[in-house]
């Protein structure tokens, strides 16, 4: 399993337990007023505003939620003022690490960000020092519960999906960025219910890490940046032993 796969199967279980306490909520919402923004307000006529609400609900964030963060965009009250910025950097072990952040206040976040790196044994590099290790990717989520394996595989393959597999109680399906919408929308229109639509980022090479104190304090750093408010995305190229993981799991 990738480094990107094992940190999001870490991200998943967490996730569980944050939306409960709304730690996740405000990060969908923002996410919401700038697709809405950007592209308007309309579901139907914007994928980005699409894919963003059902990611949402998916996380379980409460329609009301849904609702003021695309009124946010359409009053004039959000959207503006945020940047898409991502940063780079190397964690212990030598484990590339790739962030994704929405923000009012670059400073604010670099600042945040570097300090986790100088607190967890890893290094804040310059842009482009790792992004390069990292292919750009569509991926689509699908729960394996009342779903026929061999027509999803049929209708992802014959649109043009580059991968199909499973994990855990979904399929998965890897497209490339520009085929993501026409290959997710060919699947709803099968039928099937999307459970996470997205541009991701993989990793194409991973770095072994064996070391029990070096997987606590990896963990420990990704864990840090994936709490900040400002952050939407953390892709990591690490490749860790599954028994290694559970006994250091955060």
């Amino acid at each position: 399993m990738s480094g990107h796969s094992k940190w999001a199967t870490i991200k998943h279980k967490k996730a569980k337990v944050d939306a409960q306490k709304g730690v996740t909520f405000a990060k969908f919402a923002r996410e919401i007023t700038v697709a809405a923004k950007a592209g308007g307000t309309s579901p139907e006529a914007n994928f980005r505003l699409r894919t963003a609400i059902d990611n949402a609900k998916a996380a379980g964030l409460p329609n009301d939620n849904i609702k003021r963060a695309v009124d946010k965009a359409s009053s004039g009250g959000g959207g503006d003022n945020f940047e898409e910025i991502s940063y780079e950097g190397y964690g212990p072990g030598g484990v590339a690490i790739l962030i994704q952040t929405m923000t009012d206040n670059r400073n604010r976040t670099a600042g945040d960000i570097r300090s986790y790196f100088n607190k967890n044994s890893g290094n804040l590099g310059e842009t482009g020092c790792v992004g390069w290790m990292f292919k750009e990717e569509g991926s689509i989520s699908i729960n394996k519960e009342n779903t026929d394996h061999d027509q999803l595989f049929e209708i992802a393959i014959n649109a043009g999906a580059e991968d199909f597999s499973e994990e855990d109680d979904e399929y998965k399906i890897i497209t490339t960025p520009e085929l993501l919408q026409e290959i997710a929308e060919q699947i709803q229109q099968a039928g099937y219910k999307l459970k996470t639509v997205e541009i991701t980022r993989n990793p194409e090479n991973t770095v072994p890490i064996t070391d029990i104190d070096t997987v606590k304090i990896l963990l420990k750093l990704l864990d840090s940046i994936e709490s900040h408010d400002d952050v939407q995305n953390v892709y990591a190229n690490f490749e860790i032993d599954d028994d290694l993981l559970e006994t250091a799991s955060i």
